[in-house]
């Protein structure tokens, strides 16, 4: 209902405004001209001046348009801008002005007042719903814009639901909602005055312009390399415009003019926190991986007790071994016979086909059985813990150890660098395979999957504690089987019967809970960020969107101390 709500909104104004020029005074069309704005600067001096901060407002929010460009093209809104918003804006105060040549006690209400009285509560209607929509324009582009500074690692994680599987734009942050509606609210009630309002609003809109022109002057100059001279022409020429109406605004910061750059500053200080945190935390990560050298040094059993069963260790790292990985090790000598790095992966499409989900490889060589998984999923994916994803990446991961059997390029050297070597598999069906016997059965209560646990103690635990998250649920569980064949190699065998051997042992997911700290040697400046801020933000935002979706029965957290 937008579009139809601020088509008549725009006709109406036009025709108010044609009919205030035709009755009141027609010659003010001459307006136009720039001779009248000289001659107001000369007559007013100083306080015409001033007035520019109230001037301003009246082109404010026809920007907010241009805030829409991540879902209309350049050229629509131009076109939309030239030939519809720009024409009815003009003529609407022109009549304005018509009205108030003869009216000029009424200046403090003369929108409402220039309305003729038939027409008055209709207008008044199309004028509170368009209020509406201008807001939600506003809204729409702040989601758009928090989206983009969370993609760049500059805003703290939040929930964003994508409202359309057809347009990648259209996004709903319900933080972000609550925070401008409480924001909204506080300016309301704190003011209780439109004229300070105003002032705030007016000092907010001209800085973004301000800023703006320095971006395209950037622009100009980077992408489209173009003469510096050029772009200096641009920036002369707008700032000079654009820096009349800064420097009227800026006298209108003690009289509410102070709330954007109040509201600024925390937000900025926020943004900057959360991305120098997240860039040394990452930094810390790169340059702590284990290393290959060690792994390989240690041989196949890594030095290490290998008890049966798979773990799964996430990771944000799509390289290399993380540093939770030999912190676990160092203070509990035992792990999982096969070990998965997963990386799970947010792509800009909104589904991504099973054909495409998995990357596999290795990290070691074959007898370390040790295997890296980047997951992808779109935007629209729904990520479920029902143990489908577990049944595809053991499939998936048998289909590799198969393909790189037969590959030469896989297996030509042993000792050239395994990590980083990544194949896309398929997740067919699991019925397709041609390597894999697989049979499925069906419990209530997960009973079956109790019985066949060969753990004496899991099976001891999971009948004294239930799942009661999911009471009479009936699951599917999947038995793999080597299909027997004669051609297959001994060593791929060998290694298929160990994957399904691990995986009746159990599936376990091994996540890292850091704690980012500042080194005892850094500035209190940076203990204040670090500790701190930075702390307070972690805690207080929303986790891995991959945390949510693993079962917690079999969810171990490993704690680690980052010093940064």
């Amino acid at each position: 209902m937008f579009a139809p709500i601020v088509i008549i909104w725009l006709v109406s104004i036009f025709s108010i405004g044609l009919y205030n020029i035709i009755f009141w005074n027609p010659k003010i069309v001459r307006a136009i001209s720039p001779y009248y704005i000289i001659k107001f600067f000369r007559e007013t001096g100083k306080d015409g001046w001033f007035s520019l901060g109230g001037i301003l407002l009246s082109v404010t929010g026809t920007e907010a348009m241009f805030a829409d460009l991540g879902h209309f093209t350049a050229l629509s809104i131009r076109l939309a801008f030239a030939f519809v918003v720009y024409p009815c804006l003009v003529v609407q105060y022109m009549g304005q002005a018509a009205f108030l040549s003869r009216n000029p006690q009424k200046v403090l209400n003369s929108f409402y007042d220039s309305i003729p009285g038939p027409v008055f509560w209709p207008i008044f209607v199309i004028a509170t719903l368009a209020t509406i929509v201008g807001s939600q324009a506003i809204i729409t582009a702040t989601f758009s814009l928090i989206k983009q500074c969370h993609a760049l690692g500059c805003f703290p994680r939040v929930k964003v639901v994508h409202t359309s599987k057809h347009i990648r734009g259209q996004i709903y942050i319900p933080e972000i909602n609550w925070i401008l509606m409480i924001l909204t609210l506080a300016i309301t009630i704190g003011f209780r005055s439109t004229t300070l309002i105003g002032n705030a609003y007016g000092l907010a809109c001209i800085t973004v312009m301000f800023i703006t022109t320095f971006l395209m002057a950037l622009v100009v100059t980077f992408v489209w390399q173009k003469s510096v001279l050029l772009a200096a022409m641009f920036l002369v020429f707008f700032w000079f415009s654009e820096g009349v109406y800064l420097s009227s605004a800026l006298m209108k910061v003690p009289q509410g003019g102070w709330v954007p750059l109040v509201l600024s500053v925390i937000f900025m200080l926020v943004m900057y926190i959360w991305h120098y945190g997240t860039r040394k935390k990452y930094n810390f990560d790169l340059h702590n991986k284990v290393s290959l050298k060690w792994l390989l040094g240690l041989g196949p059993s890594l030095g290490i007790v290998r008890v049966p069963g798979i773990g799964l260790i996430y990771s944000e790292l799509a390289t290399g071994v993380p540093a939770i990985f030999s912190h676990f090790v160092t203070n509990l000598p035992a792990f999982h016979k096969v070990l998965v790095f997963v990386c799970v992966k947010s792509v800009p499409v909104p589904y991504v086909s099973p054909e495409e989900r998995f990357l596999i490889g290795r990290v070691c060589p074959r007898p370390y059985r040790m295997y890296r998984c980047i997951v992808r999923y779109g935007y629209k994916d729904i990520q479920r813990d029902d143990g489908d994803f577990e049944d595809q990446l053991i499939q998936s991961i048998a289909e590799f150890i198969q393909m790189e059997a037969g590959d030469a390029q896989f297996c030509s050297s042993e000792s050239s660098s395994y990590d980083g070597r990544l194949a896309v598999i398929s997740s067919r069906t699991i019925q397709s395979s041609s390597s894999l016997i697989v049979t499925e059965r069906e419990d209530c209560d997960g009973i079956e999957s109790i019985q066949s646990s060969k753990s004496l103690m899991l099976q001891s635990l999971r009948s004294a504690y239930p799942d009661d998250e999911n009471p009479g649920v009936r699951r599917r569980h999947v038995r793999f089987e080597v299909a027997a064949s004669p051609g297959m190699d001994t060593g791929v065998r060998e290694e298929l019967m160990d994957l399904i051997e691990a995986k009746e042992a159990g599936v376990a997911y091994i996540m890292g809970h850091s704690y980012v700290k500042a080194r005892r040697s850094s500035s209190y400046l940076k203990k204040l960020v670090i500790d701190m801020g930075y702390s307070f933000l972690r805690k207080n935002c929303r986790g891995p969107s991959v945390a949510l979706n693993i079962p917690h029965i079999n969810l171990i957290e490993v704690g680690m101390i980052y010093y940064v």
